[in-house]
């Protein structure tokens, strides 16, 4: 079996545009007919300038390879111009062409993923979702703890047992700073309200993208420890492990992170230092399935879990489902909402979501088709790209 063809779909993701403002999926076809698909995750370039990128490795690397001989495929992309290194939007290429070969090993040999992965232990999926704002909040429900506090409420009714949000407010390309007393009052109320709505029926995960040097990040830790959050994530920038260290020693919170590394050697020096308990690789561009598969087992020789990330399409939320019902140190599965939505128009049957869990899927591969005329009619056409921080320093 050899792979020939290729296609690509930038999709401009439609209101209320959760997720991200577009996903880069791609498709693989063989000469046997097989068509596996992928998704991409790379913010550091327009969605156009990376199909271009998928273009040339898959001139160079996939177009005539054995789809089946993913670690070899692995290597010469990864080390392609002589990089050897992690180039983060090179291992996001390389992570949603190895998701399509996965999806076209898995309908060849007629099982899903995660049964090529060392087969289900998890019968059902925990989830979490971040709060999201609605068409009709009189006010930004990351700026008001009350609708903040009835909006999580109302998740947990749907079956939510774990919710995420930022409430430091926004950060910048000039993070990491110290927060203001404002800044650290606001944190407070606002994880105080949710607590006090939802109880003990649902676990908080606190957000901040590394907007804090670890001074400041430990002094947030301190307000927010007696609400018992499940974690705080990427407290400080990810560059520098040994600094998250110091916040993870410095507090009773779990620290989790991962969703801006790639690849098994970055997540080493994570779990080496100590600097996290809970690791977070977004598959899009850690460097796909089977690379993710090593983190998590080398996650479970330190007694860490894994929690993968997802702001982005459902063909990355699908390979997702597949390495959490494999991997045994699986804590929860971030989710946009309760997976409906354009996340499932644009699959032919959409990711099965019942109160608050997954259902792995049964069927052969990454478990979901892409229904390519709903992808095709949603083009993205703009030139900003998938996130974009604050160009100047945040004012608090």
């Amino acid at each position: 079996m050899r792979v020939t063809d290729l296609r690509t779909f930038l999709v401009g993701n439609p209101h209320p545009g959760v997720g991200g403002r577009t996903f880069v999926l791609l498709s693989l076809t063989t000469d046997a007919g097989v068509v596996g698909v992928g998704e991409v995750y790379t913010a550091t370039f327009r969605p156009q300038v990376v199909e271009r990128m998928i273009a040339d490795v898959f001139e160079r690397h996939v177009a005539g390879a054995d789809p089946f001989h993913v670690e070899a495929l692995w290597r010469r992309v990864y080390s392609r111009g002589y990089t050897g290194r992690p180039d983060v939007s090179l291992v996001a290429v390389l992570s949603g062409i190895e998701m399509a070969c996965w999806d076209i090993i898995g309908k060849e040999v007629g099982k899903p993923v995660y049964e090529l992965l060392g087969g289900r232990v998890h019968e059902r999926l925990r989830t979490y979702t971040y709060l999201f704002a609605e068409d009709d909040d009189p006010v930004d429900v990351y700026h008001d703890p009350a609708l903040a506090a009835e909006r999580a409420a109302a998740y947990a009714d749907r079956g939510f047992t774990a919710l995420k949000f930022d409430p430091a407010g926004p950060y910048s390309a000039f993070d990491p700073r110290q927060p203001s007393l404002a800044v650290l009052d606001r944190c407070e109320r606002y994880v105080a309200a949710i607590r006090d709505a939802v109880g003990s029926r649902c676990d908080l995960l606190v957000g901040t993208h590394g907007q804090f040097t670890p001074a400041g990040a430990i002094r947030l830790a301190r307000r927010l420890e007696r609400f018992d959050p499940l974690w705080l994530e990427e407290p400080v920038p990810p560059e520098h492990p040994e600094q998250m260290a110091g916040v993870a020693r410095a507090t009773t919170i779990p620290i989790a992170t991962g969703e801006r590394l790639t690849t098994k050697h970055e997540f080493a020096r994570v779990l080496a230092t100590g600097a996290a308990a809970i690791l977070q690789p977004n598959l899009g561009r850690v460097g796909g399935l089977l690379e993710a598969k090593k983190i998590a087992g080398m996650a479970e020789a330190h007694y860490a879990q894994i929690a993968p990330h997802l702001y982005s399409g459902p063909v990355l939320g699908a390979a997702n489902v597949q390495l959490a019902a494999c991997s045994p140190n699986f804590l929860v599965l971030e989710g946009i909402l309760d997976w409906g939505g354009f996340h499932a128009e644009i699959l032919r049957a959409p990711i099965v979501w019942e109160d608050g869990y997954v259902i792995p899927p049964t069927s052969p591969g990454l478990g979901v088709e892409l229904d390519e005329e709903v992808a095709a009619a949603h083009p993205y056409t703009g030139d900003r790209l998938h996130l974009e921080p604050a160009d100047d320093p945040v004012s608090d």
